[in-house]
């Protein structure tokens, strides 16, 4: 699965405002992470699909969002819930690593 890119025009309506948790990767190309990243991120879409969303927006095309939620480093992963953010997560994972802070971040 291909994860769905969002911007800071669509970020309102795509993550504020879902029914659903949505974890945002804030990435960019030139980061190396950030690719590392990406499939384990796109397995964890798949594997958890209808209960949590996955998307990605790239910060330097995107600067209003990321400089609203301080995003200083990539890649940086934030988890929302009803609109607001509960769990943020710096730097690249191992799948267990990731789903066991998003199990936490679901679970509060």
């Amino acid at each position: 699965m291909t994860l769905q890119e969002i911007t800071d025009a669509d970020f309102e309506h795509e993550v504020l405002a879902s029914d659903q948790p949505v974890l945002v990767e804030f990435w960019a190309q030139w980061c190396g992470p950030c690719h590392q990243v990406a499939p384990v991120l796109a397995s964890i879409a798949d594997e958890r699909a209808g209960a949590l969303r996955v998307v990605k927006l790239n910060s330097d095309e995107n600067p209003v969002t990321s400089a609203r939620y301080r995003v200083m480093g990539l890649p940086t992963m934030i988890v929302f819930r009803d609109g607001e953010p509960v769990h943020e997560l710096r730097g690249a994972r191992p799948k267990a690593a990731l789903d066991r802070e998003i199990d936490h971040a679901l679970a509060v």
